[in-house]
């Protein structure tokens, strides 16, 4: 529990900084809101189809990047599907082509104490 909650305050923490400046690097807007909607979970569904041997939950809508379509950047927790697996978490990125087809891009590992030293000793 302590971990989820210092996870979803690092987040918070880099959404207010993004927010504050309106963009991400590369272009990227962030998320009005992290929330995660039937819309965000149906992207995530359609983008995972066919992979096998890891399970994603979607934790956090981070924000979107316009192109030939539109890219999206979604926080997720990661578990491989074996006994005992500790879950971890990642950045899924994720390309929805202007005809509603979705791949991956990319699967970054996300690593919140790189990021975030609050309470650390």
């Amino acid at each position: 529990m302590k971990k989820m909650t210092a996870v979803i305050l690092c987040i918070v923490m880099l959404m207010g900084v993004a927010l504050a400046e309106g963009q991400l690097a590369g272009g990227w807007k962030a998320a009005e809101n992290p929330e995660i909607t039937e819309d965000v979970q149906e992207l995530v569904k359609k983008g995972l189809d066919g992979l096998v041997g890891v399970g994603y939950v979607p934790v956090a809508y981070l924000g979107s990047q316009v192109v030939a379509g539109t890219n999206h950047a979604i926080l997720c927790q990661a578990t491989v599907i074996y006994p005992d697996a500790q879950p971890s978490f990642v950045i899924l990125y994720l390309y929805e082509d202007l005809q509603g087809n979705v791949s991956i891009l990319n699967i970054a590992p996300f690593d919140v104490g790189a990021l975030c030293t609050y309470g650390a000793e």
